[in-house]
């Protein structure tokens, strides 16, 4: 056996395989060369139960933010949205840890939360960034959107105009549907991985957008974003991405006027 293994390492050709006595009866031989096999047994991993209620908590908390439903600066208890979302305070904490790690929650020495403050410096470099990735979306979605994502962008922005134009309008509903609005344009361009960095960019001054609204703003008196809507779909129905994208920088940057001229917030 010695001198086989020998000649084998000699030979640079040593397989385990050989390792067996020249006279081993055949089946021996045939059971002993049978390759060993290296897929995993995943029979026994318990399957996971989709959504989790630490996920729903999660995605209701991070709704609120998105769409600008909180104040920068607000101050969050456990005991509050543990009421509000009717659940115990442990999913709370999960969702609490996950939003402060995106920049979304500021978790205070005091074990308090609150809603990030934003500057106005901030503000302009988000603004810059939102440009960039929100006009890249609204790029694509001229040159793909389907005749069916068109007719629900068309629904919202109508039900949008009509609350705006009421006589005492609900900034609330405002808020969400502008919020609606935007984020299905931005999923007709059939680029989820730039929705969610927009959804991160969001998550961060979804707050702020919405300030000035809820203290009677200019922008609910006149309306700029009723006329900035309609050039953006106009420029979607044309599938051109030229009218597109100025529609969606008219109405980034008349909103970001108002809210940078006004004094909500700090300048640095």
């Amino acid at each position: 056996m010695s001198t086989l293994i020998g000649k084998q390492f000699d030979k640079g050709r040593y397989n385990p395989g050989d390792m067996t006595h020249p006279h081993s009866p055949p089946h021996e031989l045939g059971n002993m060369r049978s390759p060993i096999s290296t897929a995993a047994d995943l029979s026994q991993i318990r399957k996971i139960a989709h959504p989790t209620l630490a996920h729903r908590v999660y995605e209701d908390v991070r709704e609120l933010l998105l769409a600008g439903q909180v104040l920068p600066g607000q101050k969050l208890t456990l005991k509050s949205l543990s009421e509000a979302l009717g659940t115990s305070h442990m999913p709370i904490r999960d969702a609490i840890r996950r939003l402060a790690a995106e920049g979304a929650l500021e978790i205070l020495p005091n074990k308090g939360l609150r809603v990030p403050l934003m500057t106005k410096d901030r503000f302009r470099e988000l603004l810059k960034i939102r440009l960039a990735l929100e006009g890249l979306a609204v790029e694509h979605a001229a040159m793909r959107v389907t005749p069916e994502e068109l007719s629900g962008i068309e629904d919202t922005h109508t039900a949008l105009s009509a609350e705006m134009q009421r006589a005492e309008p609900d900034v609330s509903r405002i808020i969400q549907l502008n919020k609606q609005l935007h984020f299905a344009v931005y999923q007709a361009s059939g680029m989820p991985t730039l929705v969610e960095l927009i959804e991160t960019i969001w998550l961060r001054v979804g707050p702020v957008i919405n300030l000035d609204m809820r203290s009677g703003s200019r922008r609910l008196s006149e309306a700029p974003a009723i006329h900035h809507h309609d050039q953006l779909l106009k420029g979607l129905r044309n599938g051109s991405v030229e009218e597109s994208r100025a529609a969606l920088g008219g109405d980034l940057l008349s909103a970001a006027q108002v809210i940078l001229a006004g004094d909500g917030l700090p300048d640095d």
